[in-house]
């Protein structure tokens, strides 16, 4: 076992077992390793698939001493109000250590769901000297060819729950359910619905659970079809809010897990003839602009996304001057912004 950074990772196999496996010669192999045009498009496409299967990685090209000035940002979409805000709070701490920043948007994945090589190999190339990774989920070979290589990296609001000592940044995703379902029961509201984002993601699970925390502290009951999954689709929560509003007993008030989320909420609510917060209250996350941007504006939970790209910047820095955090993982608070979407139940 090789101990490089954030994990521990077994020696891969050698070039000479790759080119076995994909019918090639070794230096046929090697060339596509080290990104050379002269190879037939389905020569690589067999190496590429014997590298990714067996899990080969390259041998440690990095060395802190040589890095540059430069670190890469990984986000998953550059589409989004979301990603903005990461980027913008890159930039300012980037700014703050000298450093400079590339952006790469979605290449952690290639479309047939097979882990995608190119970021990888343009990463060496650039000589960067750190990665951040906002909202990504890394396979196996990715960890490992960053830990051979003595990459140091840091997760932004990881998808899933990391390997052991990798080192993430995220938000307080439980005591914010707890705000958001704590807000709207002190509104006097107890038939209170949750439109949850995607089952696996590690902020919604937190959230879901929080929500169901403060209710369970009220002493109020829990109701297992309050409880929709909507993957922080805008277009799914449309419909699970209709049916909620189908239900024997609709909610009288909702915490959707995403701003994105609350836009169908509404469309859905204003679908039916009911109006915010008169017939039912909402309660986002994240205080993304379109937060105040809705009629009428979305109290929501504030998730301080600059403040945390900028905190794992900051931890990035320190491990590329060869310093561990003592944590691996980072929370920064939550906290609710009262707007005009929710109010006392009618009766």
């Amino acid at each position: 076992m090789v101990r490089t950074g954030s994990a521990s990772v077994a020696a891969g196999p050698t070039l000479a077992v790759v080119a076995r496996e994909a019918g090639v010669s070794v230096p046929t192999a090697s060339k596509v390793v080290n990104g050379r045009e002269d190879v037939a498009p389905e020569t690589r496409r067999r190496v590429t698939e014997a590298l990714d299967r067996l899990g080969y990685v390259r041998r440690p090209r990095f060395d802190a001493t040589k890095a540059s000035g430069m670190v890469d940002l990984v986000v998953h979409s550059l589409e989004t109000s979301w990603s903005g805000a990461v980027l913008h709070g890159v930039e300012a701490a980037a700014h703050d250590a000298g450093l400079e920043v590339v952006v790469s948007a979605g290449l952690t994945r290639t479309r047939a769901g097979r882990p995608d090589r190119g970021w990888m190999d343009k990463l060496t190339a650039r000589g960067s000297s750190g990665v951040l990774f906002n909202l990504a989920e890394l396979t196996p070979t990715q960890y490992g060819w960053l830990d051979q290589h003595r990459i140091p990296y840091v997760l932004i609001d990881p998808v899933v729950e990391p390997p052991a000592g990798v080192v993430s940044v995220g938000a307080a995703n439980w005591q914010g359910g707890v705000t958001a379902t704590e807000h709207l029961l002190a509104l006097g509201h107890e038939r209170i619905a949750v439109v949850a984002g995607h089952h696996r993601k590690m902020c919604s699970g937190a959230r879901v659970a929080g929500y169901r925390s403060a209710l369970a502290a009220a002493g109020v009951r829990q109701r297992p079809e309050y409880v929709r999954h909507a993957a922080f689709d805008e277009s799914v929560a449309h419909r699970r809010m209709l049916e909620l509003l189908d239900l024997p007993e609709p909610p009288t008030a909702v915490f959707v897990c995403s701003d994105h989320m609350a836009l169908g909420v509404y469309e859905a609510l204003a679908e039916r003839g009911l109006r915010v917060p008169d017939d039912m209250s909402v309660v986002g996350f994240d205080d993304l602009p379109e937060a105040r941007w809705t009629t009428p504006p979305l109290t929501t939970v504030r998730q301080p996304l600059s403040e945390m790209a900028a905190t794992a910047l900051r931890l990035l820095v320190r491990m590329m001057e060869g310093d561990r955090p003592e944590s691996t993982r980072t929370e920064l608070s939550t906290r609710l912004v009262e707007r005009a979407s929710t109010a006392a139940p009618r009766g």
